[in-house]
C-alpha cells in the first residue's frame, strides 16, 4: 500500500506550470488528468495522485526550502527526456541527469519548476 494519497505543489501561474509538467512528467508517461474546478491541475498514472494549484488561501505560492518532491521514471534515459523537457518549458537545472553515489544503480536528476519548486526524478534499474 502506498504511504501517500497525493502529493501538491503550489503555484502562482497555473498555464505555465501546466505546460512544464505536460513536458516534464510526460517525459515518464505521467498523464495529465485535466482540471479539477478553476485552480488545480491533476497528474497521475490511474488517478490524481499529484496535483499543482493556486492555493487556497489566495496568498503566493512559495517553494519549500529542503523540499523535493520524485517522481518515478522507468527508465535513465526517461530521466534524460524529463530534464530536456523540463529545462524546454521554463524549468531550471537544479542536478544533470546522471548517476547518484548512495546506491549503485540510482541514476536522476533533478530541476525547479516555473515557481522554484525542487522537483527530481530517480531509476533504479541496471544500466
Amino acid at each position: 500500500m502506498a504511504i501517500f494519497t497525493h502529493a501538491v505543489l503550489g503555484t502562482n501561474d497555473l498555464d505555465k506550470a501546466t505546460q512544464f509538467y505536460d513536458a516534464a512528467l510526460g517525459a515518464l508517461g505521467i498523464k495529465n488528468l485535466g482540471p479539477l474546478g478553476e485552480n488545480i491541475m491533476m497528474y497521475g498514472a490511474g488517478g490524481p495522485e499529484f496535483l499543482v494549484t493556486r492555493p487556497a488561501d489566495g496568498q503566493p505560492a512559495t517553494h519549500a526550502n529542503g523540499g523535493t518532491l520524485g517522481f518515478a521514471a522507468p527508465s535513465r534515459d526517461a530521466v534524460h527526456k524529463f530534464h530536456e523537457a523540463g529545462l524546454a518549458n521554463g524549468g531550471a537545472d537544479e542536478g544533470a541527469p546522471g548517476p547518484r553515489s548512495f546506491t549503485p544503480t540510482a541514476y536522476a536528476s533533478y530541476l525547479r519548476d516555473p515557481d522554484g519548486n525542487k522537483i527530481c526524478t530517480y531509476c533504479f534499474a541496471e544500466e
